[in-house]
């Protein structure tokens, strides 16, 4: 009903204006990206393209048990390259990132995380957020969501 009116708004907007031409701008395809063999199985995407933005859904890093190993800087890498491999399959790299939240349920590891963080991304580090939480799923020490945009 949003979609008609909206319709309706703009072609309504070209009479008044005196056009006879009405220009509909269509929904970019989404396509969304499922890894095969995860750890976990989950009712959600591990990522979802819309146009030239992927949206990529929470990691946290796990082993292949399933259970985040014991060296938070193995977990924080494991994590980044479950993000790394996403972008892959849209076609992306860390470049083309832009936003990142990272939550961790223990703030004093916000300096090992920033130490295998930086080992991903460039110079021009996309925008981020560093939050403190109770707690994750599967005992997880971290979590990264990010928004990527194809450059």
């Amino acid at each position: 009903m949003k979609r008609a009116l909206a319709v309706a708004g703009v072609f309504l907007a070209g009479v008044a204006a005196g056009s006879s031409t009405v220009m509909v701008k269509a929904a970019p395809a989404r396509r969304y990206i499922n890894l095969p063999g995860r750890p976990i199985a989950a009712p959600f995407s591990d990522g979802v393209l819309v146009g030239d933005t992927l949206y990529l859904a929470g990691r946290i890093g796990l082993d292949a048990s399933g259970k985040p190993p014991a060296d938070p800087a193995a977990e924080a890498r494991l994590a980044l390259d479950g993000i790394k491999t996403v972008l892959g399959e849209a076609g992306m790299t860390t470049a083309d990132v832009v936003s990142v939240q990272v939550f961790c349920t223990d703030l004093s590891l916000f300096e090992t995380w920033n130490g295998v963080y930086r080992g991903y991304f460039g110079q021009d580090l996309p925008a981020r957020a560093f939050i403190g939480v109770a707690s994750l799923l599967r005992g997880g020490r971290f979590e990264i969501q990010a928004v990527a945009v194809k450059r």
